[in-house]
């Protein structure tokens, strides 16, 4: 990157610190979550996401938040004119930093549920994900979600549909306790580490773990069909800025933008929603 590209980011993202110092910080952020990208116009949007679920939002080897939804809402924000500024939150942190209005649009591979949309409004969607159980590698008692028992442990990602799922597993009485963790990083660990016995997750999302970790997870069983397709959230009555996201996510989808970004962080392998 050009050193000039480089003091330009970093003068934005110093802006962004004294312009927004709650976002950063209200979450447990700091000025090192922001970092800066965009497109034509001078009308700069906080894009608020939780970077530990790739492909869909992650960082890169120099912390800046990358993945599927960050080149989404950038090639989106190209086409309607705007910036963005990506802001790392903690997931369950999302919804109410919108209410707050301390961010202007979540993306974070978020599944538009019926309970989510009576606090925020949704784009059109734009992908659906099933859902896995993942276990150890070397487990060969769990074969499928039948097979979990109720002295197990599950562990999910906080607010995400896999927690949700897990928790209807635990209230049926089929598994005995579920670790709800802020990062799905931390839920992979605690499955490496043996200190529960399986992931509940979106697929794409635990297919990238075992890419990155091939010998250490694997998934068991039959996908399960999710809740909602992940959508682009607003705050509640933005009709403006949610008429400009679904042009946009139309038209990247019509001239073959999104298919290309699928293909990038998805080797072609991944279940999208046009509309």
């Amino acid at each position: 990157m050009k050193s000039m590209k480089k003091f330009l980011a970093a003068a934005v993202a110093l802006a962004m610190v004294f312009a927004f110092p709650a976002c950063g910080t209200e979450k447990g952020g700091s000025s090192a979550d922001v970092s800066a990208d965009g497109g034509a116009s001078g009308e700069v949007l906080v894009v608020g996401t939780e970077p530990t679920f790739p492909p869909f939002d992650t960082t890169d080897e120099n912390g800046n938040i990358v993945g599927f939804d960050m080149d989404l809402i950038k090639a989106i924000g190209e086409d309607q004119g705007f910036d963005v500024e990506f802001r790392n939150l903690e997931f369950d942190g999302l919804i109410s930093g919108l209410q707050a209005g301390t961010i202007d649009i979540a993306i974070a591979g978020m599944d538009a549920s019926e309970e989510r949309a009576e606090k925020v409004d949704f784009s059109d969607p734009y992908y659906e994900s099933s859902l896995v159980v993942a276990v150890a590698a070397d487990n060969d008692t769990i074969k499928s979600i039948d097979d979990l028992t109720p002295d197990m442990k599950v562990a999910v990602q906080i607010a995400t549909t896999g927690a949700g799922k897990a928790e209807s597993l635990k209230e049926e009485g089929k598994i005995g306790e579920v670790v709800v963790l802020n990062g799905l990083d931390t839920a992979m660990m605690q499955l490496i580490n043996g200190d529960v016995q399986a992931v509940i997750n979106d697929t794409p999302v635990t297919k990238m773990y075992i890419k990155n970790q091939p010998d250490k997870i694997k998934i068991v069983g039959d996908e399960m069909e999710p809740e909602a397709p992940f959508a682009i959230a607003v705050q509640k009555g933005n009709s403006e800025l949610l008429d400009k996201i679904n042009k946009g996510l139309a038209n990247v989808q019509s001239d073959g933008t999104f298919d290309e970004l699928l293909t990038k962080w998805f080797a072609g392998d991944g279940d999208s929603t046009e509309s």
